[in-house]
């Protein structure tokens, strides 16, 4: 029998990284695809700790439904930390806890986007973010980027030119999937694009604690005047994933917005999860868990980056982040990643083919590699794998 689905599911297709991790889960394989955090730094002995004196002092609480914004003293938190670090101006009534920053871009597609909309985002951006908007029936426009972030003057000739533009989407720290970092210029001139064209900004910044060099820069929104940059930021890379607890910032007129369309998604985050953060953050040094975490990544990275520097040709160009979990590989323009993961999967290496990435399609000889799970020997016995594969492959093409 034949069910008259919605018209957004005709738009709607199987996340690409999620049917690659399917294969990944193999221990046998080396997965460079997921962005998936090192199990290894999870503070389980502290967090089994926390979740006992949760459940002692505040038992009935923890299990107990909660306010569709959130609990109060993490996001008091949250606006403290964002505002120490990302040179932002928040209170806790700025701040709305969300599962994960995944559902904050979701809940963005609700309150912003009608069908037909237009969206504006790097070029290529983030898989996840496009599948969330497009779920609305949205438009893309990619805006030409280059190591530094948005080029301005692509910007605002496309703000001008382009009718029905809701939204910009900006990953500027170590941005998924490439690993580059926006200059502080580029920012400047974002807010000041968005401002003068009263577009909203969607500051996607999952990985800005994760920096292994170079000095942290202020984010998009505070060089906003109006109040037209939205920040959105996780636990999930600096702590658990399991939790799925992000957030999304912004001014209070907006997340009134969205608490409203939150609370017909699925009322509240989880209860106890929200407590078990906060007293983990209260009782223990949340940087020297980040530190060692940017410590395992950072030697990740310099093992990756060397490798690369070995075993791929002149012709092969790769990105060296300063920080986060992706580097990103351009092949020759005749070689198709895609055909590159099939006779990689044979030989047990996976990673995530980079025309996923550009909502419009095209650049199919890209690729995304993901450092942060693997321990450096597989890395490298990975890396080795690969450029042989695409070594063979450009022989055969």
């Amino acid at each position: 029998m034949e069910f008259k689905y919605a018209r957004r599911m005709e738009h709607l297709q199987a996340s690409e990284i999620r049917e690659i991790l399917k294969v990944t889960e193999r221990p046998d394989i080396i997965s460079f695809a997921g962005g998936l955090p090192a199990p290894e730094l999870f503070p389980v002995e502290e967090i089994l700790n926390v979740n006992r004196i949760v459940l002692e002092e505040q038992g009935t609480r923890a299990l107990q439904y909660t306010t569709t914004e959130g609990y109060a003293p993490l996001r008091e938190w949250i606006a403290e930390r964002m505002n120490a670090r990302l040179g932002t101006s928040f209170d806790r009534d700025n701040i709305l806890l969300t599962h994960g920053s995944q559902q904050a871009l979701d809940l963005s597609g609700k309150v912003f986007l009608d069908e037909d909309d237009v969206v504006l985002c790097e070029s290529p951006t983030y898989l996840a973010a496009i599948s969330a908007f497009r779920a609305y029936g949205c438009k893309f426009v990619e805006v030409p980027t280059d190591n530094e972030g948005m080029i301005p003057d692509e910007l605002d000739r496309i703000l001008t030119s382009t009718d029905r533009v809701k939204l910009i989407y900006v990953i500027p720290d170590f941005q998924n999937p490439t690993g580059r970092t926006w200059s502080l210029e580029r920012r400047k001139r974002l807010a000041q694009a968005a401002m003068k064209h009263q577009v909203m900004v969607v500051e996607d910044n999952p990985y800005g604690e994760l920096r292994f060099e170079g000095k942290a820069l202020p984010s998009v929104k505070s060089f906003d005047d109006i109040g037209c940059v939205l920040c959105l930021g996780t636990f999930s890379k600096t702590f658990c994933p399991g939790y799925r607890i992000g957030w999304i910032a912004g001014d209070k007129k907006a997340i009134e917005k969205y608490v409203l369309v939150k609370q017909g998604a699925d009322l509240q985050c989880n209860t106890i999860a929200q407590l078990e953060i906060a007293k983990y953050l209260e009782l223990y040094d949340i940087d020297e868990h980040i530190e060692r975490i940017r410590e395992v990544y950072r030697r990740r990275r310099d093992v990756t980056v060397k490798t690369m520097e070995e075993v791929f040709g002149p012709d092969i160009e790769f990105t060296r982040p300063q920080g986060g979990l992706f580097a990103w590989i351009e092949l020759p323009e005749h070689i198709n990643s895609r055909d590159v993961l099939l006779k990689s999967l044979e030989k047990k290496v996976a990673f995530v083919p980079g025309g996923s990435f550009f909502p419009n399609g095209g650049k199919e000889n890209t690729l995304r590699i993901n450092f942060s799970n693997m321990p450096e020997d597989r890395i490298v016995e990975g890396l080795q794998s690969l450029a042989r594969v695409i070594n063979e492959w450009a022989d055969i093409s």
